[in-house]
C-alpha cells in the first residue's frame, strides 16, 4: 500500500474556507475590541455570520448541530483558527468549552445533555473546568476537594481549586472531587456539573500572571481563577459519568485540550512567521534589504523547520485518531514540542521586528507573555517527558528496541 499525504478534497475545502474566514473576518475584528460591550457586539456578529456560513462546532456531530469533522479535518481547521484569538470563539470551538462538550456528549445522561450540553452547543453559555489544586499541582490524584453524599439526593463538596481557566466568564463548572478515598487511586474521583453563580462556589480572585492581561482577556475566557468550595450542594443527577470515573474522563478531555493547544500554537507560530517575513522584506539596514542577509534567512529557516515538524506531528496524531489507534505517547511528545516551537517562532519574530516587536504595537509581545503557559498547562513538560521516558524503557524491555515509543510504527 502506498504511503501518501493526500488530504481529502472536502477537508481541503473546509480548511480554505476557515482560512479565509479568519483572514477576512476574525483578524480585522480584533481591532474593534476595546471593552466588554464591544466584545459582546463583535462576537455576536461574528457568530451570526459563522453559523450562516456553516462554520459552527467543527468537532461536534451533525446531529448535534456541528460540522461533524473527523480528527484530520478538525486538526486542519484548528490550525487555521488559532491565527486569531477570535477564531475559535467565532465558531464556538474555544477551550475549555470544547473538551467539556465532548465529555458531555460521550458520558452525559439525556437529562444532562438537554440541560447543560444544549446551551453550550448553542453558544448561549460558557463552562470552566475545576480540577487543579495548589496542594496537588500536576498530580491530579493528590487533590483534596471532597464530595460526600447527603442521602440519595445530593452531594456536598468542600475544598479549593486553583487556576480554573475561564471561571470568571463561565455559567457552569465541571468540578472534580474525591468521592471514595478507599478506592484504587485513579477511581477515587468523580466529576460534577455545577450551575453558576452558586454561593458554594466562590471565585476569590482572578490570578495575576505574567501574561499581558486586561478586562477583555478575562471576558474572553483567558483568565485563571482561585476558587473556594464550601458546602457546595450538587444534585445527584449532576454527577457526570458515574462515581469513580472523574480521573479517566479528565485525562480524556485533557488529551484533546493538549492537541487543541498544539494546533492553535501552529497557527499562531505561522502568523508570527508571516509577520516576520513581511517585516524583513520591507526593511533595509546599512544599505541592503534585511531579507537578503544570511543571518536573517537562517532565523527564518529555523522557524520554518520547527513548523514543518510540528505539522507532521499533528497530522500523524490525527491519522492515528482517525484509525482509533493509541496515540498517548505521540500526544505527550507533541505537547512538549509544540509548546517550545511556538515560543521559539514568536521569539524570533520579535527579534526580527526589533524594537517594534518588543512594543505592543504588534500582537507579538502579548503572545510572547501568554505562550509561556503552554509549558505548564495540561501537564508540565517534566511530567510528559517522564511519561515518554518511561515508555521508552518499557518498549525496550518488551521488544528489545525503543522504536515503538519513538514513532517506529511509521516504518
Amino acid at each position: 500500500m502506498a504511503i501518501d499525504f493526500d488530504i481529502p478534497e472536502d477537508a481541503k475545502a473546509i480548511r480554505l474556507k476557515v482560512r479565509q474566514w479568519v483572514e477576512d473576518e476574525c483578524i480585522p475584528a480584533e481591532k474593534k475590541l476595546v471593552d466588554k460591550e464591544s466584545f459582546k457586539t463583535v462576537l455576536d456578529e461574528l457568530r451570526v455570520k459563522a453559523r450562516a456560513a456553516g462554520l459552527w462546532l467543527p468537532f461536534i456531530p451533525k446531529e448535534y448541530g456541528g460540522m461533524g469533522l473527523g480528527p484530520l479535518a478538525n486538526a486542519l481547521v484548528q490550525m487555521e483558527l488559532g491565527r486569531s484569538h477570535l477564531g475559535a470563539l467565532s465558531m464556538n470551538s474555544q477551550g475549555p468549552d470544547d473538551a467539556t462538550m465532548l465529555t458531555l456528549l460521550a458520558h452525559g445522561t439525556e437529562y444532562q445533555k438537554e440541560k447543560f450540553l444544549k446551551p453550550l452547543l448553542a453558544g448561549d453559555k460558557r463552562v470552566c473546568y475545576s480540577m487543579t489544586e495548589k496542594a496537588a499541582g500536576a498530580d491530579a490524584t493528590g487533590m483534596r476537594t471532597t464530595a460526600v453524599k447527603d442521602g440519595n439526593e445530593n452531594y456536598v463538596l468542600n475544598g479549593e481549586k486553583w487556576f480554573s481557566s475561564a471561571a470568571s466568564a463561565a455559567d457552569m463548572a465541571l468540578v472534580m472531587a474525591r468521592t471514595d478515598p478507599d478506592a484504587p487511586r485513579h477511581q477515587q474521583f468523580s466529576t460534577f456539573i455545577v450551575e453558576l453563580p452558586n454561593p458554594g462556589y466562590n471565585i476569590k480572585r482572578d490570578i495575576k500572571t505574567m501574561a499581558v492581561e486586561g478586562e477583555l482577556s478575562h471576558i474572553m475566557g483567558g483568565g485563571h481563577s482561585e476558587i473556594e468550595i464550601k458546602d457546595l450542594v450538587v444534585p445527584a443527577e449532576n454527577l457526570l459519568g458515574g462515581e469513580g470515573q472523574g480521573f479517566n474522563m479528565g485525562q480524556h478531555r485533557l488529551a484533546y485540550g493538549r492537541l487543541r493547544h498544539g494546533m492553535h500554537n501552529v497557527a499562531m507560530a505561522q502568523r508570527a512567521l508571516d509577520m516576520a517575513a513581511a517585516h524583513v522584506t520591507k526593511r533595509e539596514t546599512f544599505g541592503k534589504p534585511l531579507h537578503e542577509r544570511q543571518g536573517v534567512q537562517f532565523m527564518l529557516a529555523e522557524c520554518a523547520s520547527e513548523l514543518y515538524m510540528a505539522r507532521l506531528m499533528l497530522l500523524h496524531i490525527a491519522y492515528k485518531a482517525e484509525k482509533g489507534l493509541d496515540m498517548r505517547q505521540e500526544n505527550s511528545i507533541a505537547k512538549v514540542f509544540l509548546a517550545h516551537m511556538v515560543h521559539k517562532v514568536v521569539d524570533t519574530a520579535i527579534q526580527l521586528h526589533g524594537a517594534l516587536g518588543y512594543s505592543q504595537d504588534t500582537p507579538l509581545a502579548s503572545w510572547y507573555t501568554h505562550i509561556r503557559s503552554q509549558r505548564l498547562v495540561d501537564g508540565p513538560d517534566e511530567v510528559h517527558r517522564w511519561t515518554v521516558g518511561r515508555n521508552v524503557i518499557k518498549a525496550y524491555q518488551q521488544h528489545g528496541t525503543t522504536a515503538s515509543a519513538a514513532g517506529g510504527d511509521l516504518l
